[in-house]
């Protein structure tokens, strides 16, 4: 234990450096919307607590391929649903292409009120890579 105090002695710019980091981490972790899940964990949560998956994509990507039983709520129209799929009472899940964009749309009903929230960290290229389903 002595040695980590003569480090942190030694090197104050690398010690300081480190903890301003960390608390940018643990910032900006904190300001996300939900947890990330994976697409077995999605599963999971719509088979067994009955979880609404919000798929923010365009129209268009969501013709091409989507999640059963999602319901589609382009990504420009999230704050002005928000409300609506608040108080639908059920564990929210929401979907973007890459997993990027969900967790911004997730913050977003967490302000409107959602307590249970999550996204798709991987978005529905993860999905796909997975092998998992979509339908059209």
């Amino acid at each position: 234990m002595d040695r980590v105090f003569e480090f942190m002695g030694n090197h104050p710019m690398l010690v300081s450096s480190f903890i301003a980091l960390l608390i940018a981490f643990v910032v900006t972790e904190s300001q996300r919307g939900g947890r990330r899940i994976s697409g077995n964990e999605l599963s999971r949560l719509v088979n067994q607590h009955d979880a609404r998956v919000i798929d923010i994509r365009n129209v268009q990507e969501f013709r091409e391929g989507h999640i059963t039983g999602s319901m589609n709520v382009p990504y420009s129209q999230v704050s002005e649903k928000a409300a609506e799929l608040v108080k639908l009472g059920k564990p929210i899940i929401v979907v973007c292409a890459l997993g990027q964009v969900a967790s911004t749309a997730a913050k977003t009903l967490k302000l409107a009120g959602a307590t249970d929230i999550s996204f798709l960290g991987d978005g529905i290229s993860g999905w796909r890579q997975q092998g998992l389903p979509l339908v059209r």
